[in-house]
C-alpha cells in the first residue's frame, strides 16, 4: 500500500503552474489577486525610489541656487512658469503671490505676508500628497495580503476534505495535492505582504523627511520675505 501511495505521489505535478491549474475557481481568484498585488506593489516601489531620487537631486540644485546670493526676482524669472522640483514650486508660489501683492505704484497690499504663507502652504500640501501617492496601496497590501492568502488556504483545505469525503479515503495521494494547493495561497500572501510592509515603512519615512524639508524651506523663505516687508 505504501509503495502504491508513493508511486501515486510521484506522478503528481507539484509545480506552481500545475498547482494553480488544479486549484478551484475561488483559490485561482485569490492567487491571481495576490500575484497582481505583488507586481503592482513592486512597480510602485521602483517608481517611488526613482521619484524620490529625482526630487532629492532637484532640491539640492535649487538649494544651491537659492542660497547663492542671487536676487530672488532674478531666480524667479530664471525658473519661469514651469518649476521642476517641489522646492521650486513652493518658491514660485510664494514669489508669485509676492508680486501680486504689489500695487501699480509699488506699495504692498495689506495682508501680503499671510497670503504668501497660505500660497506656500497650498503648494506644500500638494507636493506632500504627491510624495505619498501610492503608499496607501502598499499599506493595504501589507495589511490584507496575509489574510487573503489565509482565506485561499482555508478554502483549499475545505476542498481537500470534500475530496476525502467523496473518495472515502484518507490516502496521502488524495490529501497531498489539495493541501499543497492551499498552502501556495498563504505563501503568496506572505510574499506580497512582507516587501509591501518593509518598503512602505522605508518610503513613508523618506516622504516625511522630504515633507519636513519643504516645511523648513517655506519657513526660511517666509522669514526672508518678512524682513523685506518690514523694511
Amino acid at each position: 500500500m505504501e509503495t502504491e501511495t508513493l508511486a501515486a505521489l510521484q506522478t503528481v505535478d507539484y509545480s506552481l503552474l500545475a498547482l494553480f491549474w488544479r486549484a478551484s475557481f475561488i483559490v485561482k481568484l485569490v492567487l491571481l489577486a495576490l500575484v497582481v498585488s505583488s507586481f503592482w506593489s513592486w512597480a510602485i516601489i521602483f517608481q517611488k525610489f526613482i521619484n524620490f531620487r529625482v526630487a532629492r537631486r532637484d532640491a539640492s540644485m535649487f538649494d544651491r541656487a537659492f542660497w547663492s546670493g542671487e536676487p530672488l526676482d532674478e531666480l524667479f524669472e530664471k525658473i519661469g512658469e514651469k518649476p521642476r522640483g517641489a522646492s521650486e514650486k513652493i518658491f514660485c508660489a510664494g514669489m508669485a503671490e509676492w508680486h501680486r501683492s504689489h500695487r501699480s505704484d509699488g506699495a504692498l497690499i495689506a495682508g501680503a505676508q499671510a497670503r504668501i504663507d497660505r500660497s506656500m502652504d497650498v503648494a506644500i500640501t500638494r507636493e506632500s500628497a504627491r510624495l505619498n501617492q501610492g503608499l496607501t496601496f502598499l499599506a493595504t497590501v501589507g495589511s490584507t495580503a496575509p489574510f487573503v492568502g489565509l482565506f485561499g488556504t482555508v478554502w483549499g483545505i475545505k476542498n481537500s476534505f470534500q475530496e476525502i469525503a467523496s473518495q472515502q479515503s484518507t490516502n496521502l495521494a488524495v490529501v497531498a495535492p489539495g493541501i499543497a494547493e492551499a498552502l501556495v495561497a498563504t505563501a503568496l500572501g506572505l510574499a506580497a505582504a512582507i516587501p509591501a510592509v518593509i518598503f512602505y515603512n522605508k518610503l513613508s519615512a523618506d516622504a516625511d523627511r522630504m515633507g519636513a524639508g519643504l516645511d523648513s524651506f517655506a519657513d526660511e523663505f517666509s522669514t526672508i520675505l518678512s524682513r523685506q516687508l518690514d523694511s
